[in-house]
């Protein structure tokens, strides 16, 4: 059992993108141009998954997934009344819920939902099979769950 847990930490605490966070080619509130809807937007957020950023675009009020290749940055940021993130990509968190394996982990993406900033953190590794009250490996989480780590 001492062996999974410090198996489940180590993985929680390796960035799915080796060891240097790749750059963040949109920047949150930015104006883009999605090209596959030939239309513009903003960025609401970013996560990593399959290998590279993926941007969520709002439209009209829909939300629209992209990668970098699929957008074009102008490099007008919206005005906000909003604060900015607590968190950075890749900054090590402690969870101040749930109560299985290690409480730390990575910030894997920020997202604006409804006036309020989410991340995107990852609930069990996928070495292990999931569980039946456990459907998706992710999660976002509120800024009030996370605590920030020292280092």
């Amino acid at each position: 059992m001492e062996a999974i847990t410090e198996l489940e930490k180590c993985w929680y605490l390796s960035p799915p993108w080796g060891q240097e966070i790749p750059p963040v080619e949109i920047n949150l509130s930015e104006k883009v141009y999605l090209k596959t809807n030939r239309t513009f937007g903003y960025c609401l957020g970013v996560q990593w998954y399959g290998d590279c950023w993926n941007y969520i675009i709002e439209i009209k009020n829909d939300f629209k997934y992209a990668t970098k290749h699929q957008i074009i940055a102008t490099g007008n940021i919206q005005p906000s009344t909003v604060k900015k993130p607590a968190f950075v990509l890749g900054e090590r968190v402690l969870l101040q819920f749930g109560d299985r394996g290690t409480k730390q982990r990575l910030i894997l993406g920020i997202e604006l939902i409804e006036k309020s900033w989410f991340y995107l953190v990852e609930l069990a590794s996928p070495s292990f099979s999931a569980s039946s009250t456990m459907t998706n490996r992710f999660s976002l989480v509120r800024e009030e769950d996370l605590v920030r780590v020292k280092v």
